[in-house]
This record gives structure tokens, sequence and C-alpha cells, in this order.
């Protein structure tokens, strides 16, 4: 069934859905709410289990669960018109750091750099090394999240 999104003034002051992480390879976000049956298929598929099931029933990734390794069984599964080829990159999405980054405290921490694979973050030596995103290695994907004991990764859109 469907998700009906008229009931949900009953109880918030919008009716708006919110997808917090959308997969990859979803481009249109009023497309995917338009046309996602919330079936779960893609959630069942996901061998890295972080597709969750998010506001709405809507799936979202979870990337304090782990990592996407961009697979595309996702997209794969699915038999709504909501992906785009997973020929193409899968987002636009970047690491970011906060300013609650232990280093930021002078605090030695590397759990972020340790975890990521493509070796995106790296730390300038110096007595205040904070974390620095080679934007062009960075792929998203989230394996750096979910180590970080402040939780100071984000994984989001560049602005």
């Amino acid at each position: 069934m469907k998700f009906d999104n008229s009931k949900r003034r009953l109880f918030k002051n919008n009716d708006k859905v919110t997808v917090n992480n959308l997969l990859p390879w979803i481009s249109n976000v009023d497309l995917f709410l338009k046309n996602c049956t919330q079936c779960g298929d893609c959630i069942t598929a996901c061998p890295e289990k972080i597709i969750v099931k998010g506001d709405g029933g809507y799936p979202n990734i979870d990337f304090t669960v782990g990592e996407c390794s961009f697979c595309g069984q996702c997209a794969e599964i699915c038999d709504e018109q909501i992906f785009i080829s997973t020929k193409q990159p899968p987002w636009l999405k970047k690491a970011q750091i906060d300013e609650s980054c232990l280093a930021y405290e002078n605090v030695y921490c590397r759990s972020c750099s340790e975890s990521c694979e493509a070796q995106a973050l790296t730390f300038q030596i110096g007595l205040s090394a904070v974390p620095q995103i080679n934007l062009d290695l960075c792929t998203g994907c989230g394996a750096c999240m979910a180590p970080c004991p402040t939780a100071s990764v984000l994984i989001k859109e560049l602005e």
C-alpha cells in the first residue's frame, strides 16, 4: 500500500516527506516520491544493509550502519522508473567535516581517514591536524561516517 501523505497534517505542521539520504542514482526527488512504492525490494537487495525505511516508508541510506559499495543492486531490482543509469556517477555527495570534529579540539583521532579506502581524507602534520578532504577522490560512500566518535562527518551534496 502506497504511503498516504495527506494524513500527515493531523500530527505535523506540514505534509512534506523528508528524504535525508537518497539512494544512489536517484537524481529527481519529486519523481522518486511520486513513483516509489515503498515495496522494500531495494532494502532487501542491498548487500551492505545500509538501506532502511525512512520517513513515510521511503528508502533512505543510513551511513551510521556502513558504507555504500555502489554495487547498483538497489537500482537493478527496482521496477519503478526512479533511478538513472548506473553507468552514470551515483551522486554528487561528498564527505564534509563539521566543527564538532575532535581534531578541532586538538584531540588525536584518525578514524575517518583510516576507514577511507579512496584515501580522500588526510591530515596535515602539525599541532592542530584537522582532516582535509580531497573532493576529487571522495566518492561519498560514507565509509568515514560510521567510525567517527562524534558524528562529525556528513555525506551531503556540495553547496
